[in-house]
């Protein structure tokens, strides 16, 4: 009876919002039935900006499966990646990221990745792929640094070092490494060897490559890395950990994830199989759930903001949703869409359930009835909510708060809002006309039908 039911689950992983799955001889779902504590999966994220959404939680959510039957996730924080861009989907080329901006995300990022996944060693591990495209050459140490050194039962110090001088760097180097153990830095020569088997015509063939041919904007050659960079990473994680089994990613990193099975080929390795899941739409139902686009729900949400922009999704959107961000049984996922194309259920019922289950998944049962009823009694019953979004004002304009805040995302926002009779002061029960409104302590403002603000 056991086996049954591992069979069935690990069949729900493999099919369950997935894309495409390329494991050509099998290997990997032979491994997975029979040892799964000897995989290794790798997760790769650039932190461009903080914060995990339910896009990401897609992802999470399976490999959290994937640990409970015992394999091991490598959570991969490219921040040499960032700083390049991924191309996938792009019209146009990303802006440089500042790496301190990175180091900030990147933090972001661990400090929310065990809402989902477990951070026990045997199943868990988090590395950079910095430890591994960057050498002693490349990095420049803090100026005036001192190393304590030991030499027997002697003790003693260096001078200050400038931070040019090649042991401050080596010192720093080994200081700043993740993994510590015996790591291969890629050089030119690395990246050649790889470069002599890739083809130009096969990079530059992407669709977003030739969207921007066409429309007369560059192609930079950084950006046409990015793949093989990727792949590189593959290639580095089983050489450190032993093996790299299965590469995960959205439908939109299935090219650069069968890169890295064939750089893993070219360095006499098992090529990791991939796992390209369903895209998640975002809060318009139309683009992939992004926060440049504004339109994603953020797994740190308060549980009433996430309640209310799951309420706010379209209607053709409530079945991906419940087969991407729910844990209901794929048949009943079935039922559901029958029932909306049937017309037999009210598409506003079926979307409360739904912010209900998603909200119950981060926050607890509790928070989501809590929530329900703040929706109900808010938006059905004409109320205002008890509690609200609250920022601290020392003088400033309540557009300057705002964006001061991340509460809309500019001032043209703000005045747009403003414009279109979007903001309304609760206390006075109007409409806000100026854009240059200085609120007072205790006043209270909601914008547009979801966003209520209290200054303190």
């Amino acid at each position: 009876m056991k086996e049954i039911s591992t069979k069935n689950q690990i069949d729900e992983i493999l099919t369950r919002g997935v894309g495409e799955f390329i494991d050509p001889e099998g290997i990997f779902r032979k491994k997975l039935e029979n040892n799964p504590e000897k995989i290794v999966i790798k997760l790769g994220v650039d932190p461009t900006r903080p914060d995990i959404h339910l896009g990401h939680a897609v992802i999470l959510h399976k490999l959290r499966r994937l640990q409970d039957l015992g394999c091991k996730v490598i959570f991969l924080i490219g921040d040499i990646t960032a700083q390049i861009g991924d191309p996938t989907g792009k019209s146009k080329i990303r802006p440089e990221i500042d790496y301190l901006e990175i180091q900030k995300n990147m933090k972001t990022y661990l400090d929310q990745v065990d809402k989902i996944l477990l951070k026990d060693e045997k199943v868990f591990s988090w590395t950079m792929n910095s430890d591994w495209f960057v050498s002693i050459n490349d990095i420049v140490a803090p100026d005036n640094m001192v190393i304590n050194m030991t030499a027997g039962e002697k003790k003693f110090s260096t001078p200050p070092l400038p931070g040019n001088n090649i042991f401050a760097k080596a010192h720093h180097w080994e200081k700043t490494r993740i993994q510590k153990g015996n790591i291969n830095s890629y050089t030119f020569i690395n990246l050649l060897s790889i470069l002599r088997k890739i083809s130009y015509s096969r990079l530059i063939e992407r669709d977003m490559f030739q969207d921007r041919i066409k429309n007369g904007e560059p192609v930079y050659m950084h950006e046409m890395m990015y793949p093989i960079i990727q792949g590189i990473d593959s290639n580095a994680i089983a050489n450190i950990f032993g093996s790299c089994d299965l590469e995960v990613g959205g439908t939109d990193q299935h090219f650069n994830m069968l890169m890295g099975r064939e750089i893993m080929e070219m360095n006499g390795k098992i090529p990791q199989a991939v796992i390209s899941f369903k895209i998640l739409e975002g809060l318009d139902g139309k683009e992939k759930m992004s926060k440049s686009l504004d339109n994603y729900v953020g797994i740190t949400d308060e549980p009433a903001d996430m309640y209310g922009k799951i309420m706010s999704i379209p209607d053709s959107s409530i079945v991906n949703y419940y087969e991407l961000c729910t844990f209901t049984p794929l048949d009943g996922v079935e039922e559901i869409e029958k029932k909306l194309e049937e017309g037999k259920e009210n598409p506003k019922n079926l979307k409360m359930q739904l912010a209900k289950q998603i909200v119950a998944i981060y926050h607890g049962e509790k928070k989501s009835e809590e929530a329900e009823d703040s929706f109900v009694n808010t938006f059905q019953k004409g109320e205002i909510p008890e509690e609200m979004t609250e920022v601290n004002s020392t003088g400033e304009t309540l557009m300057d708060l705002l964006v001061l805040n991340k509460i809309v995302a500019s001032k043209g926002e703000y005045r747009r809002l403003v414009d279109e009779g979007a903001v309304t002061d609760l206390d006075k029960d109007e409409k806000v006309e100026d854009v240059n409104l200085v609120p007072e302590k205790g006043n209270k403002f909601r914008l547009g039908k979801k966003r209520f603000i209290k200054i303190v």
